[in-house]
């Protein structure tokens, strides 16, 4: 994909834009899920000389012998996944997630057993009411500065 995208954390210290970006995967080793604290790890592959961090950088952490995790030291987001063959991002990190539909799986073997059947169990009903929501999340899209300097979260 050669279109620009862009996303950060969770709080906003960090923020990037990247194009170029290649396979979107979900992995399942048990590595990822400790370092995405969930089922498996989303990712997608990023051309390191298409990826510019415009608001911080992230924090590294040596996960294994030849993988470094980037993650941001406030908010504990994680963002990348990199190797010796280069770098990928965290799809969940973008401010349009929904670009990157994971294509393929990797480490399948590793899956947590129940996986298979995960969107079978019965759907909740659940109403948020928007006006009760007062959210300290840095936006889905880029900003000048932040945090926001006034009450109102602008």
């Amino acid at each position: 994909m050669t279109e620009t995208f862009s996303g950060g954390c969770q709080c906003g210290a960090i923020r990037f834009r990247a194009s170029h970006l290649g396979r979107p995967s979900i992995c399942h080793c048990r590595m990822c899920q400790k370092a995405f604290g969930s089922f498996f790890g989303p990712l997608v592959s990023a051309d390191i000389a298409h990826l510019t961090w415009t608001r911080g950088k992230p924090r590294l952490f040596r996960s294994s012998a030849k993988i470094l995790r980037g993650f941001c030291e406030k908010c504990g987001t994680p963002l990348t996944y990199q190797h010796p063959g280069g770098v990928e991002l965290a799809i969940g990190a973008f401010d349009e997630p929904e670009h990157f539909a994971p294509q393929v799986q990797v480490n399948y073997d590793h899956r947590l057993p129940w996986i298979e059947t995960l969107f079978d169990a019965p759907k909740a009903e659940q109403s948020m009411d928007e006006t009760e929501i007062v959210s300290y999340q840095h936006p889905d899209h880029d900003t000048d500065s932040w945090p926001p300097t006034d009450e109102t979260g602008a």
